[in-house]
């Protein structure tokens, strides 16, 4: 079997990192679909969706977080997430996610009766990243 390469990826949020290391995989949910990345991908710079990001620490070890919509880049040996947030998979609080889905759906509801100016696609990405969670706990 050959051997796996292994690259740096940093999941950053503007709390700090939510992941860093070694990785021989990554996944994240691009704007136009999903983005994988392995060592030595060519450079790339792209808008991410809220969405499940995967990282592939090892064979048998992936780390599963529900973040929020930001921007990734790609170097030769180095992946960086810049995402509003990233909640562990093992550490969902089911009944947090379920409290911003409500809050985000009534605010796009004043947005949509003319009470509100709020940006409506922050609003849509909240309530997508919000979902996201109940659906990596299974709880949607």
């Amino acid at each position: 079997m050959a051997d796996r390469r292994t690259f740096s990826v940093s999941v950053v949020t503007p709390e700090g990192p939510a992941f860093e290391g070694e990785a021989e995989m990554l996944i994240v949910p691009g704007a136009d679909g999903e983005i994988g990345v392995l060592a030595r991908h060519a450079p790339l710079v792209a808008m991410l969706k809220a969405g499940n990001t995967r990282v592939h620490v090892g064979e048998s070890e992936v780390q599963e977080f529900a973040t929020g919509p930001g921007f990734f880049k790609v170097e030769q040996d180095r992946a960086i997430a810049l995402v509003d947030d990233a909640v562990s998979a093992k550490e969902i609080d089911s009944d947090r996610a379920r409290a911003q889905l409500e809050a985000a759906q009534a605010e796009l509801e004043e947005i949509e009766s003319g009470d509100s100016t709020a940006d409506r696609w922050q609003v849509e990405q909240r309530i997508r990243h919000a979902e996201n969670q109940l659906n990596v706990v299974g709880g949607a």
